[in-house]
């Protein structure tokens, strides 16, 4: 099979200006889409975005890409990644398209596609994708001109969405929530749902004017959300990250409670009413206290690559139902068909009210091993798994931790990074063999 071209893990992320995150390409990109899905029957394609100012531009440029293909359009407005993946679905969409660079800063910005069932386009559909983008474009006859719609219910849609992913009868009525919204898409619409759910709810980091997206906030930069749990007494906070398909939480202590945390919670709480099916999926991140917690409870993890739709493939292959990474991205496939903040969110405080227990007893089933984190910014493409010189720096990282700890070294798919990661029982070692490991890696790329 052909690699592609232009689709990455997920989806096509990079600067604003910098091909090919550029307006000629989006439009490129919107007729190619157009093509595609005109082959495939009538129907229409949805077009959302998070907040950053350069969503104005790329939705008008996929519009008239769409339009130019002779395909409709229904315009969803600032909308999260996993609003836009139901609303496909239940507004039977042709395909979902989501204008978003998620946790990243304002100045990049991505194009993500859905399928009619709610999840992410298959290679073959991006391949088809990638064909009309090296062909030349054409515009059919004025006749067969695609039009474009506003869909004004779209945020209340999701919403009622989000709220029956738990039980009718279940409020929350007497509990103090902090929710960070970083900016993001879900600034119109987590408040809402939390406040429905019966929360009281205190809400920052949901006043977006298109530069602040994600900026000392969010899912990333939780300093501001644990500041603001331990000011209002609140029973826990909630980090989302731009376009809302991250969730980070933070205890009443003003603890951070991260993905797999959450996951262990989650999965506990589905063993405990029989509802977990399958085994836990995680990634080559995933903590080992968090393997070792779910072993202890009868339940096997399977490690896949790091990236949603990674997770997301090794879930259907082993017939799971329940999977996500560390950064917060948490699968709930038997609620919903993608990493979903919110529905996540709305689980966790479900296994609280089921439970009487706070959040921070809950995460106590779960012994984190230090975990140390490295990224390295690179102006060139480097594979560490080719290069002699980091490999042997691994091996003696790995040779000094033994059977108590691993290393991960690889190139984000989504950012210019490289990443380091090194995990043990003993802290002190494990920020001292991340250190050294990180210097190798930082000559290679100088060099």
């Amino acid at each position: 099979m052909k690699e592609k071209k232009y689709f990455g893990t997920d989806g096509i992320r990079g600067k604003v200006g910098e091909y090919p995150i550029t307006a000629d390409f989006l439009l490129k990109l919107g007729w190619a889409t157009g093509r595609v899905f005109a082959n495939e029957g009538h129907g229409f394609v949805l077009v959302g975005k998070d907040t950053r100012i350069s969503g104005y531009m790329f939705e008008s440029a996929l519009e008239a890409g769409l339009t130019a293909a002779g395909v409709d359009t229904r315009l969803l407005g600032p909308m999260p990644t996993p609003g836009v993946a139901y609303l496909t679905r239940t507004l039977r969409a042709q395909a979902g398209i989501v204008i978003s660079a998620s946790h990243n800063p304002y100045y990049d910005n991505g194009i993500k596609f859905f399928s009619v069932e709610g999840t992410k386009l298959p290679d073959s559909m991006e391949k088809k994708i990638e064909y009309y983008l090296d062909s030349p474009m054409t515009t059919v006859d004025s006749s067969k001109l695609g039009k474009a719609n506003r869909v004004g219910d779209a945020a209340g849609r999701y919403i009622e969405f989000c709220k029956s992913t738990i039980p009718t009868w279940m409020d929350f009525n007497g509990l103090r929530i902090v929710v960070d919204c970083a900016n993001g898409a879900t600034y119109h619409i987590a408040p809402h749902v939390f406040n429905e759910v019966g929360a009281e709810v205190v809400t920052i980091g949901a006043e977006p004017d298109g530069l602040n997206i994600n900026e000392e906030c969010g899912a990333t930069k939780t300093e501001k959300l644990v500041s603001t749990v331990l000011a209002y007494r609140a029973d826990f906070g909630i980090a989302l990250d731009g376009d809302g398909d991250r969730l980070i939480m933070v205890d009443h202590k003003g603890e951070i409670v991260d993905g797999d945390e959450l996951i262990y919670i989650i999965a506990k709480s589905r063993l405990s009413s029989g509802a977990l099916k399958g085994p836990v999926v995680g990634t080559l991140m995933t903590n080992l206290g968090m393997e070792h917690a779910l072993k202890s409870l009868g339940i096997e993890l399977f490690r896949a690559k790091v990236g949603d739709r990674y997770v997301m493939e090794m879930l259907e292959e082993k017939k799971g139902i329940l999977g996500g990474e560390n950064s917060g991205h948490i699968i709930c496939l038997d609620r919903t068909t993608t990493g979903d903040g919110i529905v996540a969110a709305l689980q966790v405080m479900a296994e609280m009210k089921t439970s009487g227990k706070t959040l921070h007893e809950l995460r106590s089933g779960v012994c984190m091993y230090p975990q140390v984190l490295i990224n390295l910014r690179t102006d060139i493409k480097i594979n560490p798994d080719n290069h002699e010189k980091i490999q042997k720096a691994v091996k003696d990282v790995e040779k000094i931790l033994g059977a108590n700890g691993r290393v991960l070294l690889r190139a984000s798919g989504t950012e210019p990074l490289i990443r380091v990661m090194v995990e043990g029982v003993d802290e002190a070692l494990v920020n001292k063999c991340a250190n050294q490991l990180a210097d190798e890696v930082k000559k290679a790329i100088d060099a």
